[in-house]
């Protein structure tokens, strides 16, 4: 992704612009013709470059895997053209998250045909070009899921924390492939990176897997079997909000608070002090900051942190508090000496409810308009676009129209 902010590059047209000669140009659909002129508007003729050169900014449209991703999106795109105006708006909103799931569903099937060509090509520059285009549809993908879960699905307190949940564990998938290598060894237990696995669950909240996961020392350590079985019984026992229940969010409060005293209480006497990776577990349990912040390699991103630290100390956080935590998340988790990526300031201003800045800074870092053109037009048919008073997205959907 590009910087943001930040004068634009210049690109140099090899054997065009030398010898005195202004450049003409003609514009194109995409591209951008360029021609060699006279430097003086009267005078003599004089010989100038027989070439029209053809400067295009968006290469990926020449991709065949991308044009496929393109001609799809463009289908996903006409049909939502067709919703009409009178539909209720409950029934609207279930259609457009239906849509944007279309639309991160053709992105991820096109991040996984690239990713496969990287891999079987023998040519080492296309696999660096497949890798980069796998990376910026990464970023496109988080985006885009994030956008879905704050403003088109728009989850409420409770619902929020584990519609995030799924945001990153859909995002940190490598939890997986680990686990499935740990239980598949002939000694999951004594495996290097059994205890690494075992938080990694705890920390995405997956507290039934991190049990079954544990079960596997447990049963080796009979002499330190009651640790092992109290912990199981924390994780067991931990509240999860259910949306579709009759319990209500102050209810389900009391009782998650309940439980994390419990926690807090097992720390005060020491239960855990004979296994220092059960010591651990139960300080990120009761959201000890400094506990959480010596897994920085098992979290890798601020805002897997930020969800972390929400799980195990504010799970009924309301959308507009999420802006303190996640600037605070990104301060602590990056430190006072490293300046965020483009992308961290993306999703920033995106838990910040600042779409008209999440647009923006989008259209600066991307390498092409396709998903700022897609996500605009979506974000205006759910009407969440208006206070902004953008002109450009009729623009933008002729753009999406070509």
């Amino acid at each position: 992704m590009e910087e943001l902010d930040v004068e634009p590059s210049t690109t140099l047209i090899p054997g065009a612009g030398f010898n005195q000669k202004h450049l003409g140009f003609e514009w194109g659909p995409g591209d951008l013709l360029v021609y060699e002129t006279n430097y003086k508007l009267q005078g003599p003729r004089s010989a100038g470059s027989p070439f029209v050169h053809v400067v295009r900014k968006d290469e990926d449209i020449c991709s065949p895997i991308l044009r496929k991703l393109f001609n799809e999106s463009h289908l996903i795109f006409v049909g939502l053209q067709k919703i009409k105006e009178d539909v209720p708006s409950k029934n609207k909103k279930s259609q457009f998250v239906s849509i944007s799931k279309n639309y991160r569903s053709v992105i991820r099937a096109c991040m996984e045909e690239l990713q496969q060509n990287a891999v079987s090509t023998q040519d080492g520059s296309l696999a660096s070009q497949y890798g980069d285009q796998v990376s910026i549809l990464l970023a496109i993908e988080l985006i885009w899921n994030l956008c879905e879960v704050l403003f088109i699905d728009a989850a409420p307190a409770g619902s929020l924390l584990l519609h995030l949940l799924d945001w990153v564990r859909l995002h940190k998938s490598d939890v997986d492939a680990r686990a499935r290598e740990v239980l598949q060894s002939d000694s999951p237990a004594q495996h290097q990176s059994y205890w690494d696995v075992v938080i990694s669950l705890v920390l995405q909240g997956r507290m039934d897997e991190a049990r079954q996961v544990l079960s596997k020392k447990a049963s080796m350590r009979v002499e330190s079997s009651s640790v092992f079985k109290r912990m199981d019984v924390l994780l067991q026992t931990m509240p999860i909000f259910n949306p579709a229940g009759t319990q209500t969010l102050t209810e389900f409060d009391v009782k998650w608070r309940h439980w994390h005293e419990e926690c807090d209480r097992c720390l005060q006497d020491n239960t855990f002090a004979s296994n220092r990776h059960l010591e651990t577990i139960c300080k990120i349990m009761v959201g000890d900051e400094d506990a959480l912040l010596e897994q920085k390699e098992l979290l890798s991103t601020w805002y897997h942190f930020l969800v972390t630290r929400l799980l195990f100390t504010h799970p009924t956080i309301k959308p507009p508090d999420l802006h303190y935590y996640a600037q605070s998340s990104m301060n602590m988790f990056l430190g006072p000496r490293a300046s965020p990526e483009p992308l961290d300031i993306i999703l920033l201003s995106a838990f910040e409810f600042d779409l008209h800045q999440v647009i923006k800074d989008c259209s600066i870092a991307l390498n092409n308009w396709w998903f700022v053109a897609h996500l605009t037009d979506l974000l205006d048919h759910c009407k969440l676009l208006q206070s902004h008073n953008l002109q450009c997205v009729s623009h933008i959907r002729a753009y999406s129209q070509i």
